[in-house]
């Protein structure tokens, strides 16, 4: 196990001479964050007055509509067509980056926007799945939410590699799910680890972070400064931020290498070779 997270952390640092020679990437996580707080504002700011309402009219719990859930089925759909629609930009040019290949913001773009039917296809398979589990939760007891919660993280890996499979290939959202879970099952199966390494380093940097800026903030409070409270706030949310960004830009950067070694056999610049093949075996039929 030790030896997994130890590889898991060296594909990080590849991923992160990448994004440091780019740190331009940065900015398509940044504008989904973005894209996102205002699609959630514009959705749910309506319809958690809607759902108060009926609560205090009904005097209590009431049972989600079908209007409702048609509602958060739209929502899910826009949430999920903008994040996946930035993440094929990211990965666009993460791909060309991997090949040695100049790229630029634009150009993944570029790439996002001539691949938008089969993302707005692939955003409403995600939509319809996502809005099936939330049904299912509401009406299950804790076991039944258990098991709804396994087939949720089923689907999140089995899908993996749907994002820079949809920035290298034209085809459609059905057939894009389907090769990524036999690719998916060909080379790593249930060994595949990188992700999750990258989400404790990640986490316990941001628990740091976090505990640090309570202490920052907390100090400036005890100054009765409001210019202090405010610069060390503004601070706060800055750093907590930015790591959330970086975090988001070496996942992108890592599913797409992934997905070059999965489809091409070969890595692409800053990974080595051998350190992955070991880390992501082909199983033995």
């Amino acid at each position: 196990m030790a030896g997994k997270f130890a590889r898991s952390w060296a594909l990080m640092k590849a991923s992160a001479d990448i994004l440091r020679s780019d740190k331009s990437l940065m900015v398509f996580p940044l504008l989904s964050v973005v894209c996102c707080l205002v699609v959630g504002a514009s959705f749910l700011i309506p319809i958690g007055f809607a759902f108060a309402g009926m609560q205090e009219a009904a005097g209590g719990r009431v049972a989600m509509s079908p209007a409702m859930y048609a509602a958060l089925f739209v929502f899910y759909l826009a949430q999920y067509f903008v994040i996946i629609f930035f993440n094929t930009a990211l990965a666009g040019v993460a791909l060309k980056r991997l090949r040695g290949e100049p790229a630029s913001v634009a150009e993944g773009f570029a790439i996002a926007r001539s691949r938008i039917v089969s993302i707005f296809g692939y955003a409403l398979i995600a939509a319809t799945v996502g809005l099936i589990l939330r049904f299912l939760q509401e009406r299950l007891g804790f076991l039944g939410r258990l098991v709804v919660g396994m087939f949720g993280l089923a689907w999140t890996v089995a899908t993996f590699l749907v994002v820079p499979m949809l920035a290298s290939q034209d085809i459609g959202p059905l057939e894009v799910v389907k090769h990524s879970a036999q690719l998916l099952k060909r080379t790593w199966g249930e060994n595949i680890i990188g992700n999750a390494g990258i989400g404790l380093v990640f986490g316990l940097i941001t628990l740091v972070a976090v505990l640090l800026a309570v202490a920052l903030i907390a100090g400036a409070a005890a100054t009765g400064s409001v210019a202090l409270i405010i610069t060390a706030v503004v601070a706060a949310v800055f750093g907590i931020t930015t790591l959330a960004l970086i975090q988001a830009s070496l996942q992108g950067i890592y599913s797409a290498a992934l997905y070059r070694y999965a489809e091409e056999g070969t890595v692409g610049v800053g990974f080595d070779q051998a350190m992955l093949e070991n880390a992501f075996r082909i199983k033995k039929k």
